[in-house]
């Protein structure tokens, strides 16, 4: 695990132990099914057990690590089945957001949301996937955010956050990176005409190619 850049002030080091872990999973670094070994990521960022401790379980909550009795943490793994259920929940959820959001979203609003994108290409060319990560997620969730959806809000960043690791794998693949920035530009173009139907239509599209690919992904490591 590399350590991070800078110092760590006190009050930041549960939070730096987050951030580190965090950039482990994106990173491919710790893939799923790995056991996350707490000595060495102490070491390598630097600090005690005790706020990676802390850190394993903010990412147990968010479903990025599970503990095992008497064996420790491990990335969590997921099967087809759970990508499904969780690809389907996100569909059911997002169109709500997404048609709620779309009409409050005034050209302040679309121009963060066209900033993410253009960062994301950025991240794209630079093959910067963590960088890639944190802009598609500012992407989406610029278009779903809006007044009165805090539930709603905070199961779907629960539901990205559970595949985060398996979002890295998918970036991993350049056809899929340069896929997506199209279907970035698609999705754009309906937010800017205030579309909800092509909206949803364009996200709805975007998470099927992405869950496909995540399912080819599982599949060859059978």
């Amino acid at each position: 695990m590399s350590p991070a850049a800078g110092a760590t002030r006190p009050g930041t080091i549960a939070q730096h132990a987050v951030e580190g872990l965090r950039r482990a999973l994106t990173s491919g670094e710790l893939a799923p099914g790995d056991k996350v070994r707490q000595e060495e990521i102490a070491d390598a960022l630097g600090i005690s057990l005790s706020p990676v401790r802390e850190a394993l379980a903010v990412l147990e909550q968010e479903g990025q690590v599970t503990y095992l009795p008497r064996r420790g943490y491990f990335v969590t793994e997921l099967d087809v089945d759970d990508l499904r259920e969780i690809y389907e929940l996100r569909a059911l959820l997002e169109e709500r957001a997404a048609r709620r959001a779309l009409p409050l979203l005034d050209e302040d609003a679309l121009e963060r949301v066209a900033i993410a994108a253009r960062d994301c290409a950025r991240a794209v060319e630079g093959g910067d996937v963590a960088a890639e990560l944190e802009a598609n997620r500012r992407f989406h969730f610029g278009l779903l955010e809006s007044p009165g959806q805090n539930h709603t809000l905070r199961v779907i960043r629960l539901l990205w956050d559970s595949t985060e690791t398996y979002r890295a794998m998918y970036y991993n693949a350049p056809e899929a990176r340069h896929e997506a920035i199209a279907a970035h530009d698609r999705i754009m173009a309906a937010a800017r005409a205030h579309d909800p139907d092509g909206l949803t239509t364009e996200l709805q599209t975007h998470r099927a190619e992405a869950l496909t690919r995540l399912e080819h992904v599982l599949s060859e490591d059978r």
